[in-house]
């Protein structure tokens, strides 16, 4: 199975106010294994960058004014991803300035669900670890993923670590299980160990005279605040 972990850094935040897509990362995973195949570029946005965007990712314009524009990648683009699934936190964002760069440029592809999957790792997260933060830091946190240079936001950077969350999220445990059964079956079978309890003797800590004395004291309370006896006898104490 072919999956594409992707990220996008843009403008702002909404396309209503006509931002746009100033970085593409992808990563490639196939069959759950992580490839040296990726695809990476900056486009010229051909308007301001939001100063709230630039606080997040740092990217100016710049840095931008002499990179493609999105017309002129968006071929390479879809040919990377074509037919693949689309790994991406917060996918309604990211699928969203998409197909808004798409309609833009009046290409054939007008939605990119036409041409990939999606599979929106926040949704699953918030699935797994309900009412706990699912941030793409938290989830780096969470599944021991190093997140130490992340600085500022990055498209290329932030679908490298989404890649390795995305594989701990859904294979771990999982994995370990797997590992586990394998090597038995090489082995020949299962291996029991069983525990040698000769001449072991547990230790059994008893009451003191003053601790039951409290704990009679506790029940006589107890059936006078009642106005009954209590359930178990003092003599049990």
């Amino acid at each position: 199975m072919r999956q594409i972990v992707l990220d996008t850094e843009t403008t702002g935040l909404e396309t209503s106010e006509g931002h746009r897509i100033i970085e593409i990362g992808c990563i490639e995973i196939l069959d759950r294994r992580i490839t040296r195949n990726a695809f990476h570029t900056y486009i010229n946005p051909e308007r301001e960058v939001d100063a709230g965007a630039l606080e997040v990712h740092g990217i100016d314009n710049r840095f931008l004014k002499d990179k493609r524009r999105f017309a002129e990648v968006a071929g390479e683009f879809l040919e990377f991803v074509r037919g693949a699934e689309l790994v991406i936190h917060n996918a309604a964002f990211d699928v969203g300035f998409l197909n808004y760069e798409l309609k833009r440029m009046a290409h054939a592809v007008e939605d990119i669900h036409g041409v990939c999957g999606v599979l929106d790792t926040l949704e699953l997260a918030r699935r797994q670890h309900p009412g706990q933060k699912n941030s793409l830091d938290a989830l780096c946190k969470r599944y021991s993923v190093d997140n130490s240079g992340r600085e500022y936001h990055g498209a290329l950077l932030d679908a490298q670590l989404l890649a390795e969350v995305y594989l701990a999220m859904t294979g771990g445990q999982a994995a370990l299980v797997l590992d586990a059964e394998e090597a038995r079956a090489n082995a020949g079978g299962p291996r029991i160990r069983k525990l040698d309890r000769a001449g072991l003797t547990l230790a059994v800590p008893r009451a003191s005279e003053a601790e039951r004395a409290a704990h009679v004291a506790k029940l006589q309370e107890i059936a006078k605040a009642s106005g009954g006896p209590a359930l178990w006898p003092a003599d049990d104490a």
